[in-house]
């Protein structure tokens, strides 16, 4: 069986037994969103630990900490909740949403360039692809749009958001907080389709880095699907886990 023929028994599974019980259904969420926004940060150079992430989704400040790091807790918070009414509202995907995505993930660490693309070059430290030049990014996300609304919905949804996350991450649209914003896609169109959100995993940042690197500079994005393939396959475990 292929990785994706086992993801999708799993998930069949997991929708014969849904309802979920209420009680398991806001621990299992508590959980994956407090893994979530840990790993993404910690990706981006955040230093709070885990259990301190926990702490400042509580409320907490943490002495020692910058302001920014408490606000992208925060704010990633805020970005989940906003993912989450879209899946319930049941909204097709738009420009408009990925620029409120990312105003929220930026609020307060750089309003002035929150939800709104760069106007000048930027370079991904470490790897090969070099984002377009910014006076093409307008461009290149009506291009992504298009891929998507023509292409990408007849994909699963696994390799659907995978690409998505891929593709808007190579346009690199933002001066910053596009990783943490492009997370926040593939998460949200897994979670329309009904599977729980996925963890890329700060230890597996190398692999990350490298199959998007791949993807971008050779148009092959077997190896970063299969990375999302590997991760939604452990959410559902821990899902499966949790009610069986």
């Amino acid at each position: 069986m292929t990785m994706l023929e086992v993801i999708n028994e799993k998930k069949a599974e997991l929708d014969e037994l849904r309802p979920l019980p209420k009680y398991t259904l806001k621990s299992l969420r508590e959980k994956l969103f407090l893994e979530w926004t840990y790993n993404t940060n910690a990706i981006e150079g955040n230093t709070l630990t885990i259990n301190e992430t926990k702490v400042v989704l509580e409320g907490i400040t943490i002495g020692g900490k910058t302001l920014r790091e408490h606000l992208e807790v925060i704010n990633h918070r805020d970005a989940i909740t906003y993912v989450e009414e879209i899946v319930q509202n049941k909204e097709p995907l738009s420009e408009w949403q990925i620029k409120n995505l990312h105003r929220l993930v930026l609020k307060g660490i750089d309003d002035e360039n929150a939800g709104v693309y760069r106007n000048q070059q930027v370079f991904i430290s470490g790897a090969k692809h070099t984002p377009p030049y910014h006076y093409l990014i307008q461009e290149k996300m009506q291009q992504m749009m298009n891929w998507y609304e023509y292409q990408g919905i007849h994909l699963h949804p696994i390799e659907r958001g995978a690409k998505l996350h891929a593709i808007f991450v190579g346009i690199h649209p933002f001066i910053d907080g596009n990783g943490r914003t492009a997370r926040l896609l593939l998460n949200l169109e897994l979670m329309k389709d009904g599977f729980p959100p996925i963890i890329i995993k700060f230890e597996n940042r190398l692999d990350y880095y490298e199959a998007l690197d791949k993807a971008h500079t050779t148009e092959d994005y077997s190896d970063f699907i299969t990375l999302v393939e590997q991760e939604v396959n452990d959410s559902l475990d821990i899902y499966l886990g949790a009610v069986k």
